[in-house]
């Protein structure tokens, strides 16, 4: 199959692109990367180092004898440049990666806000009114979240997507139907999926797009059986306040001996997936695109579930590592129990990693191998969702 991966430079997007084309598929990569940039701006790097995306893809030739096809542009400003590569590429699936993808980046200020919905809204609205004017059939396989759902204790397991309602129309008998399980975001970047959703309900139904909508739990874990076959090839690890997720930043903070910063009560559950399931899972979607029609695909794209105070005393118990419990910079409950149904992808073959599965050993090396390319200044969360959090958090400072 032709695939095209936007954002293929990142966390997700990268190894994902090296996965589809070890299992045989033709893939172009379309990236700009701002994410590259973003590191600038914050002066922070990857704990890991990355080398240049040619010099990546070259590496991947050399190692597989497979060529990535790569354009750069920006998907949520050149929308030319976007529906030219869809009508001379004519890709049998889209894979959409190119959105602002951290929650606390969103919340800084009133100019990050802006700037992720301005981003995260265009590029998907771009990406789909383009698919309709090239007149494809090509799958959109899109990277959701968790956090559409709210983090609030649910009553029922989580569906995925949908709820079956039933309500009196106005002359007494009983209407069922189905919709969107209502959205609770927690951040403008959770908003913006939120939006998301709405965006590719319209075009699915009005024009015909056939969607998967991936909603994805946090992702752990740095390596893939791809980005492990050259040094050159090895994938992101963030670790800083604003783009490592938590349990990446607990094994760093665990590798240099940094109390692991527990935000709040710790109480938080999440849910949770490693880096190779987050490929799988994409490839899955995409090979099972014939199962998809006007109604949008949604899947969850989980392994697990566990409270953030019970990763931490993991990693206390393995490694003795210290827990460190600090004002929560968001707008959020304290304790909240989640529990998700993800039974379309395991229909389709996944058997996920769990963390019991000794993988985060292997996050632990690589972490200390590259501890000295860490700032520990750029460990703490300073993006806090309102005022009243930052005066607290100052308080306990001082």
């Amino acid at each position: 199959m032709r695939i095209l991966v936007l954002g293929g430079d990142g966390f997700c997007g990268w190894p994902t692109a090296l996965h589809l084309s070890d299992a045989g598929h033709d893939v172009l990569i379309v990236d700009n990367e701002i994410r590259r940039r973003m590191d600038v701006e914050l002066g922070v790097q990857s704990l890991t180092p990355i080398v240049s995306l040619p010099e990546r893809i070259e590496a991947w030739r050399e190692v597989s004898g497979r060529c990535l096809q790569l354009e750069m542009f920006d998907v949520a400003r050149d929308y030319d440049a976007l529906l030219n590569t869809l009508r001379t590429y004519r890709p049998d699936a889209v894979v959409h990666f190119a959105e602002q993808r951290a929650a606390p980046y969103s919340m800084k200020d009133a100019a990050h806000k802006c700037y992720t919905v301005d981003n995260n809204v265009n590029a998907t609205h771009n990406v789909l009114a383009a698919l309709v004017e090239a007149r494809l059939d090509s799958q959109l396989v899109h990277l959701g979240t968790m956090g559409v759902y709210g983090y609030e204790t649910s009553a029922v397991d989580l569906p995925e997507g949908y709820l079956t309602i039933s309500y009196p129309d106005r002359h007494g008998a009983v209407v069922t139907r189905e919709a969107l399980y209502p959205t609770k975001p927690g951040s403008v970047y959770h908003l913006t999926k939120s939006l998301d959703q709405l965006l590719f309900q319209f075009y699915a139904h009005n024009d015909g797009i056939r969607v998967t909508d991936l909603h994805q739990g946090i992702v752990w874990g740095t390596q893939t059986a791809e980005t492990r076959r050259d040094p050159r090839l090895i994938n992101r690890f963030d670790y800083d306040g604003d783009f490592g997720t938590v349990l990446n930043r607990f094994l760093m903070q665990a590798a240099i001996g940094y109390p692991l910063t527990v935000h709040g009560t710790g109480g938080q559950t999440r849910a949770f997936i490693n880096i190779q399931d987050t490929v799988r899972c994409v490839r899955l979607a995409i090979e099972s695109g014939d199962q998809v029609g006007r109604r949008v695909r949604i899947m969850n794209q989980v392994a697990e579930t566990l409270r953030v105070r019970d990763l931490a005393e993991l990693l206390e118990r393995l490694v003795g590592a210290a827990v460190a419990y600090l004002p929560n910079p968001r707008a959020e409950a304290d304790e909240n129990e989640l529990a998700v149904r993800s039974d379309n992808l395991k229909r389709l073959g996944l058997d996920p990693i769990l963390m019991e599965a000794g993988l985060l050993g292997e996050s632990m090396e690589i972490a200390k191998e590259y501890a000295n390319r860490c700032d520990v200044s750029k460990i703490p969360s300073v993006s806090y969702w309102n005022a009243e959090r930052r005066c607290a958090a100052q308080k306990v400072s001082r």
